[in-house]
């Protein structure tokens, strides 16, 4: 065995051990809630297809005209010669939407955090983000060179604090966090961070990855309290409850032109493919014009909260904390011979000693299900101290 092979098992066996290596498991989609997966049919709350606009036919009819018309690949890079006609429409209702001048589409959520963290800040400046944001988030404040503080999850007054501390030394700020955070599915105070930020001459970006949609009638998480909270920066991924691939950022037309310049992971990254693009506008379109559909994820997973008696859910994604990495296996296991796909999610994804089972809910779940798997998880639920 070469020391690389041994290395690799070393640390496959230490993960094994403590509950924590990760497989993949083959799992095929049947149609818009269902899977099958190990020979067994499944009602999968593992998706984070929100709206099941994956399997729309409009958004499948999209994506097939455009691989008629423009084939499967965008061919290069977008400053290239991969820049196909669809991306400006897409921008444009991004923009729209998101109420913003401009936007620019990236490869994914997680290329377009890597990438627009460092094209806006560097060695000289600071990167403040709260300490349960995206990994992504994380990848994009290393990769600047900036000094990157992690403040308490969703706590204004330490953030407050560390600007006070940290401001004055620093020729530029930025503040990421989540808008809807992924593994928790609470809201970020954006409305109170952004004030902080205007306060201390700070930039904030928002991730609304788990957002855009289903929260603030289809907008975001920027509008979930009502009036859009002032973001300097909102991205976020086309591949939640858009139902495709791909990520954005939404800003100004001087920030969009300076990431479309500069930023090393758009740069340097062939387009999306035309059929990722026609499938977002379309969509786009369906989210739009149908603000009673995007309401209903949260519908669902709030008869679900109130089916187990805890705090109203705000978002698609609710999390049933466990603790123990392997307990969480076990009951995922568990809810697996009931008939159900809830995937245990534990560290490195979430803290140490936090391991749970992730809920995410669709507009097409039915509340009989739903019903159902309140019933059978409640046992599972741990006592309350």
């Amino acid at each position: 065995m070469s020391s690389l092979d041994a290395f690799a098992s070393e640390k496959l066996a230490r993960l094994a051990k403590r509950s924590l290596l990760r497989t993949l498991v083959e799992t095929t989609r049947t149609d818009h809630i269902w899977v099958e997966r190990g020979g067994r049919r499944l009602l999968s709350f593992s998706c984070n297809d929100y709206l099941n606009l994956s399997q729309h036919a409009a958004v499948k009819a999209a994506a097939i005209a455009a691989i008629e018309q423009y084939g499967v690949g965008s061919g290069a890079s977008r400053l290239v010669t991969g820049n196909h006609p669809l991306f400006a429409e897409l921008e444009g209702k991004l923009a729209r939407l998101k109420g913003t001048e401009a936007a620019c589409v990236f490869g994914s959520g997680y290329l377009a955090n890597a990438g627009i963290i460092p094209t806006l800040t560097s060695s000289a400046d600071l990167v403040l983000i709260d300490e349960w944001a995206h990994s992504c988030i994380m990848t994009g404040g290393k990769l600047s060179g900036g000094r990157v503080v992690t403040f308490r999850h969703n706590d204004l007054a330490h953030l407050g604090e560390l600007l006070v501390q940290h401001r004055a030394t620093h020729r530029h700020a930025l503040i990421a966090t989540d808008g809807v955070f992924s593994m928790d599915g609470d809201l970020a105070p954006l409305h109170g961070l952004a004030a902080l930020a205007k306060t201390h001459d700070s930039w904030l970006l928002s991730d609304d990855a788990h957002g855009i949609g289903v929260v603030g009638g289809g907008r975001g998480s920027s509008f979930a309290d009502g009036p859009k909270a002032d973001i300097d920066l909102q991205m976020g991924t086309l591949s939640k409850a858009i139902g495709g691939y791909g990520g954005y950022l939404c800003a100004s037309q001087p920030v969009i032109d300076l990431v479309k310049s500069r930023s090393r992971t758009f740069v340097y990254s062939t387009g999306l493919p035309p059929a990722s693009v026609a499938a977002a506008i379309a969509a786009l379109e369906l989210i739009e014009t149908d603000p009673g559909y995007t309401a209903l994820p949260i519908a669902k997973a709030r008869l679900f909260t109130r089916r187990l008696n805890i705090a109203d859910a705000v978002s698609p994604i609710v999390p049933i904390l466990i603790g123990d990495a392997k307990v969480a296996l076990d009951l995922s296991r568990r809810l697996e011979d009931a008939g159900f796909l809830v995937v245990a999610i534990r560290p490195p994804t979430v803290p140490a000693g936090t391991a749970r089972l992730r809920v995410a809910f669709t507009a097409l779940h039915p509340d009989s299900e739903i019903e159902r798997l309140a019933e059978t998880i409640r046992p599972c639920i741990p006592a309350r101290p």
